[in-house]
């Protein structure tokens, strides 16, 4: 398709959602993520949910502190600037008329109320620490495949000439991606990003080799991501205590160099040190863990991941994947939670082939496998297994099979990591690492995969619905309630077994990360 056709495609879709949203007066912010279109809306009451989720484009939504849209990878990137460019030719100056601040208004309860019942301490500040580490995402990716195409290169011998060249693009990133999350770390709390970010950059500096700290010599990149991470809160704090106190007429000059002095002499002698044992705390648990009892952590782990996604509680992992891939070049943890998505696709199937009369259940999966298989797991979560109920479930027991397959190669030996965070499926084939060949790591994680599949689709089969269930779905058309009758690419048009009230058909303070490692991306 040429780029024009594209182009009028990306504008096309935005054009038919900015009115199902309310249009461009509703829109209070705009932005994206791996996977979805995020909008903060003034009313929510204005979205116009079911003909929303009856567009082509759209896999289906989710409701947290901001409406998301899911698009889908790639999809989001290019509908986003389209959206934002409608939005901005489309809003009126909001002080023109009453019903905009009545709009405002009412938005802002809305938004409050939300964020009074859904978010707790503990959940923000995860949202925190992902909102540092999700915009890395994309060069980790890029990084990582291009790491895995150099080591490609070398195991056959081809193009010499170009393997150094590769190893640069691959490891400039990882070799400063603690100034990164410092600059990131500060923009999140509240600092002056390049500050942060300064702060942070001591830490891979060659030349901290010559300072002694707690008796030992300091090694560049000691503490990693953690110790910046850190040392970029430290400094915000310093940040804000110095534009308390400092003179205007000296802050420009006094503030930075305090930041930084104080902030980077603690990083030095103190942080860099108890990062670093952390960070190596870190690396031998999950090392040792799938060394000695890689079976039954993987079972556990493939298992709950679907619903510490749900919870939002799996973004406490990402920094625990990135100090493994800045560690060891991998992490050992991803192959085995990416298993929850095969789990996932398995139960869909299952579904598909328990339902043969209801026509709205089955084009919902026949448009959701594809992105299923490719780690993308929002489409068959919110559109089939979460609204059922007990598919949900038998997909958590095919991801803990999958898991505890990957868990076990590991414990025998085969240590089967990804060199970045965010894809899974079949996405992450070339991303995979480990301590043996890239040919066992291809068949250690396909072999997880396919137990993923036929243990959630055996689960599934057998134990995912009552007999009642299978009655009220398969009812013929002309009994056949509203819902069965939605619109093919609706993916809400299952019928839902749980209440809407209930704790689980939103996925309440969840992040996306990737959606990284992320959300929904079992």
């Amino acid at each position: 398709m040429a780029p024009a056709d594209t182009s009028d495609r990306n504008r096309a879709t935005a054009e038919a959602i900015l009115p199902l949203v309310g249009g461009a007066a509703n829109i209070a912010s705009v932005a994206h993520c791996m996977t979805r279109l995020r909008l903060g809306l003034h009313d929510r009451s204005l979205v116009q949910d079911e003909a929303l989720k009856a567009l082509p484009a759209v896999l289906g939504v989710v409701e947290d502190e901001t409406y998301q849209i899911v698009l889908g990878p790639g999809a989001v990137a290019r509908v986003t600037p389209e959206f934002e460019r409608l939005v901005e030719a489309g809003r009126a100056p909001r002080a023109a008329t009453p019903t905009a601040a009545g709009l405002a208004e009412r938005g802002a309860a809305i938004k409050a109320a939300r964020k009074a019942r859904n978010a707790t301490p503990f959940k923000l500040f995860l949202r925190r620490i992902a909102n540092i580490f999700v915009p890395l995402i994309p060069a980790l990716i890029g990084c990582g495949i291009i790491a895995g195409l150099n080591g490609l290169l070398t195991n056959l011998h081809w193009l010499p000439a170009l393997v150094p060249a590769l190893a640069a693009l691959a490891s400039g990133f990882m070799s400063l991606i603690a100034v990164f999350v410092g600059y990131n770390t500060a923009k999140e709390f509240g600092g002056t990003p390049i500050l942060g970010g300064a702060v942070a950059a001591i830490i891979v500096f060659p030349g901290v080799a010559n300072v002694d700290a707690f008796g030992r010599q300091l090694a560049p990149g000691q503490g990693g991501v953690l110790g910046a991470l850190g040392a970029a809160v430290l400094a915000v704090y310093v940040e804000k205590w110095c534009r308390r106190v400092v003179p205007e007429a000296l802050d420009v000059l006094v503030t930075p160099t305090l930041t930084v002095l104080v902030s980077g002499l603690v990083t030095l002698y103190g942080l860099m040190y108890v990062a670093g044992e952390v960070s190596t705390a870190i690396g031998d648990a999950a090392n040792w863990l799938l060394a000695n009892g890689g079976a039954g952590a993987g079972l556990v782990l493939g298992g709950l991941f679907l619903p510490l996604v749900m919870l939002g509680l799996h973004q406490a992992l990402i920094p625990i994947h990135t100090t493994l891939i800045e560690q060891q070049g991998y992490t050992v943890l991803l192959p085995i939670l990416a298993m929850a998505g095969a789990g996932q696709v398995g139960a869909a199937a299952a579904v598909y082939v328990r339902l043969p009369r209801n026509g709205s259940i089955r084009r919902t999966i026949r448009s959701a496998l594809p992105a299923g298989f490719l780690g993308v797991g929002e489409p068959l979560i919110y559109g089939v297994s979460l609204p059922l109920g007990r598919p949900f479930i038998t997909a958590c027991v095919g991801g803990a099979f999958g898991g505890g397959f990957v868990g076990l190669f590991n414990q025998l030996g085969a240590a089967v990591g990804s060199t970045a965070i965010g894809p899974s499926g079949w996405a992450l084939f070339p991303l995979l690492d480990g301590n043996k060949g890239l040919g066992e790591m291809v068949v250690v994680y396909g072999g997880g995969l396919l137990v993923g599949y036929a243990v959630g689709f055996v689960a599934t089969y057998y134990f995912g619905f009552t007999k009642s269930m299978l009655t009220d779905l398969n009812a013929p058309a002309e009994t056949a309630s509203p819902t069965e009758t939605a619109s093919p690419a609706e993916p809400s048009a299952v019928p839902s077994a749980v209440p809407e009230s209930g704790p689980v058909p939103v996925r309440a303070g969840a992040d996306d990360p990737l959606e990284p490692v992320a959300e929904g991306r079992g």
